[in-house]
């Protein structure tokens, strides 16, 4: 009777402590052990396919933004040429909105036009402007010309890429970037696809995007790689290679030229590349399946050159993929999955420059010495890197000219992060030919003309040193050597030598100003100078000029030649920021010269002479006003006729012959007026007028009596050979002039 009370008293409480004990326990247990998740069915994995199409490329902008809108994730990114650097930027962890904004900001003129600004250019370089000769420079090296392998090279692009990857730059494979990335470039040898994954990210791009015959090819593991689009343009076949189990297309057409479009070699070349990008497209579009997505972009008459129109191309991507929404929808996910999907992507690095560099290295693949590289670099271990400042300094290494190109990589070694700055000489150095040409016709049967021919070697020793020889025929036939020899490596002092054969036509007139004869001095002269260079923009110099010769009668009264004896001393400071002494935008120059001409020197006569000069270019639209003012002096009126101021031509009292006037004193004053008449990049025009103001004077006192004024009206050009221009001159007296003029006419 005892027992079972007892026993149901037991029952209870061990019964109540074990439900409490497992509510505890269930209370403690993590979240995924109270109740397993419905499993979900594993989404497909969606690549993202780029089309090429230069320009028309920010077409993909558009379609970026739509397919975030409606949360659609991207596991792979595939893209060619302007495809692949929109795909780079996307897949590098950029945002549509933030790669909208950087290629809006992107002067794509400056970009594509290979020349280092003005600004960048070395000083020396800056003095050959003064040269009458082409800017084109062909190499000339063992007895053959050679030529570069493109009209650009890419070095402003190369900056611009750099500048837009830094974030992953250290990033060497394209699977670990926050979306794995494939480029599609060409192999130039094989005309074979190959597909970039790994490596510098923006070389890869750089590579993708190389246009033959537009862009240098990039050299990548021992092959030249050229524009992907020649392979396969739509790199649908990539994408599934990755893993993808549904593409989206972004594809941007290829509409071909019409009969009336096609009008020129370059639109007919134009034609064969639509041609070859249709047919591989055509391909790899066939491949897709009904689940893939193909966005198409009608670009109507924006081209793949059209990169001043990318800002109408990107809405025009929007629209496209909007109208492709229905099919899109399939595979958006809802917002909690999308932010998922997001937080799941890999994070960009942090923009460079922030960090310190452990280490900055060269590789130098030139004849000068990594001095004078280093020279120009203001990064240093141990400091906080500046990449705009490297930029710069890259910029000014390449205006050295002597380079292909100058590029920089960040990169990481036992833990640290370095710069890396690479050069590379240019394959048609180190010596370059230029040529040029002046004429002119006043009508009355007076038309100088001078044809120019220069032959420069540079890198003739690690410090850079150059030796130039050149030649002129015409009616002032001359013949020069030079030598300029940096004393170190930043070139902040030069020593510098020149011999040669001058001949120079000077009028002579009487007390009334009438032209009594021309005279023509020939001699033998030579130069020497030393001096300091102040970064690209000034120079401080001194040197002595020796030259002996005759002085004949041409034209007028009869006379013995009689021999001269010149020797002087000259100091002179120049300053030249001007951004152009073609067609001057902006900017200024000037020079400030003095001349002393001793018998203790070699000279027949004691005299000075004085030269004070100032040009100014300010713009606003298309529209530029230079103006500039000179005077050349010679305080005693005792300088002979080898050493008389000679003014007159096209701009310095345009309408006379060139250098008519001659005379101890010489002053002019000009304002000109320029406008922009085109928006090709690459053949700028320009219309353009003058007032001129000046004359020669024989006596001081007389200086600026009775002006002669002048005027001239012009149409010019940039060229990619040089300055063009074909004018009109008028000056008082009824002197009149048509000019063909190939050089510089905005410097001194």
């Amino acid at each position: 009777m005892n027992a079972t009370p007892y026993r149901t008293h037991m029952r209870g409480p061990v019964l109540s402590a074990l439900v409490v004990m497992a509510s505890m326990l269930a209370l403690a247990a993590p979240a995924s052990a109270q109740a397993a998740p419905e499993p979900q069915a594993a989404r497909p994995k969606i690549g993202l396919v780029l089309a090429g199409g230069g320009a028309k490329g920010a077409a993909h902008v558009g379609v970026l933004k739509v397919l975030e809108e409606m949360n659609i994730p991207v596991d792979y990114v595939a893209g060619t040429s302007m495809g692949s650097i929109i795909g780079g930027l996307y897949a590098s962890g950029m945002r549509p909105q933030e790669i909208e904004r950087e290629i809006q900001s992107i002067d794509w003129r400056d970009v594509f036009k290979d020349e280092p600004n003005r600004e960048d250019r070395s000083f020396r370089r800056k003095q050959d402007d003064a040269l009458y000769v082409f800017k084109v420079k062909p190499g000339f090296n063992e007895g053959k010309i050679e030529m570069p392998l493109a009209y650009v090279h890419g070095q402003k692009f190369d900056l611009q890429l750099n500048r837009l990857t830094a974030r992953v730059s250290q990033v060497k494979d394209f699977d670990q970037l926050p979306i794995p990335f494939r480029a599609v470039a060409t192999d130039l040898e094989t005309g074979r696809e190959v597909v970039l994954k790994s490596g510098n990210l923006a070389r890869s791009l750089r590579a993708s995007m190389a246009v033959p015959g537009a862009f240098d090819p990039v050299d990548i593991d021992g092959k030249l790689l050229v524009d992907g689009g020649i392979s396969n343009n739509v790199p649908v076949s990539v994408a599934r290679a990755m893993g993808a189990d549904i593409v989206i297309v972004s594809d941007l057409g290829s509409e071909m030229l019409t009969r009336d479009q096609i009008t020129s070699a370059l639109s007919v070349a134009g034609q064969m590349v639509n041609f070859l990008f249709a047919l591989n497209s055509q391909e790899q579009l066939k491949s897709l399946g009904p689940d893939d997505v193909l966005i198409t972009s009608r670009l109507g008459d924006i081209g793949a050159g059209s990169f001043g129109r990318i800002n109408e191309a990107m809405p025009i991507g929007e629209q496209a993929a909007r109208q492709a929404a229905e099919s899109l929808r399939r595979y958006s996910l809802s917002e909690a999955d999308y932010d998922r999907y997001l937080a799941s992507r890999g994070k960009p690095g942090a923009e460079g420059g922030a960090d310190a560099v452990a280490f900055v290295r060269i590789q130098n693949q030139s004849k000068v010495s990594d001095a004078v590289i280093a020279s120009h670099l203001s990064a240093k271990p141990g400091e906080p890197l500046d990449v705009a400042q490297l930029e710069r300094d890259i910029q000014q290494i390449y205006g050295l000219e002597i380079f292909e190109s100058v590029r920089y990589e960040l990169v990481e070694e036992d833990g640290q992060t370095g710069v890396v700055v690479q050069v590379k000489e240019k394959p048609w150095g180190p010596g370059y030919l230029q040529t040029g040409l002046i004429t002119s016709s006043n009508f009355e049967g007076d038309a100088p003309f001078r044809l120019g021919l220069t032959y420069t070697m540079t890198q003739i020793n690690p410090l850079n040193g150059e030796l130039r020889i050149g030649g002129q025929i015409g009616d002032e036939p001359a013949l020069f050597g030079e030598i300029f020899q940096p004393l170190d490596p930043a070139a902040r002092y030069f020593a510098s030598g020149r011999l040669g054969y001058v001949t120079r036509n000077i009028n002579l007139f009487d007390d009334a100003g009438n032209n009594i004869a021309q005279a023509r001095a020939r001699g033998f002269a030579l130069e020497l100078g030393a001096g300091r260079q102040f970064g690209t923009w000034g120079e401080a110099r001194l040197g002595y000029r020796r030259e002996i010769g005759e002085i004949d009668i041409g034209i007028g009264a009869p006379a013995p030649s009689q021999d001269y004896d010149t020797g002087l001393l000259f100091v002179r400071l120049t300053d030249d920021k001007l951004d152009s002494v073609y067609f001057p935008t902006k900017g200024h120059a000037g020079k400030l010269e003095w001349r002393m001409s001793r018998e203790d020197f070699g000279a027949d006569t004691d005299f000075d002479q004085a030269t004070l000069g100032y040009n100014h270019a300010f713009s606003w639209g298309r529209n530029t006003l230079f103006g500039g003012l000179f005077m050349e002096l010679t305080p005693d009126e005792d300088a002979p006729i080898q050493s008389l101021y000679r003014l007159g031509g096209f701009l310095k009292l345009s309408g006379l012959s060139q250098d008519e006037l001659t005379g101890q004193q010489a002053g002019l004053a000009r304002l000109v007026y320029l406008r922009r008449i085109n928006d090709i990049q690459f053949l700028k025009a320009y219309a353009g007028a003058s007032l001129e103001a000046g004359k020669v004077w024989q006596d001081s006192g007389d200086l600026f009596d009775d002006p002669l004024f002048a005027g001239s009206a012009f149409i010019g050009a940039d060229t990619p050979i040089g300055p063009v221009y074909l004018g009109y001159g008028h000056s008082e007296g009824g002197n009149d002039s048509l000019y063909l003029f190939l050089g510089p006419l905005f410097s001194f």
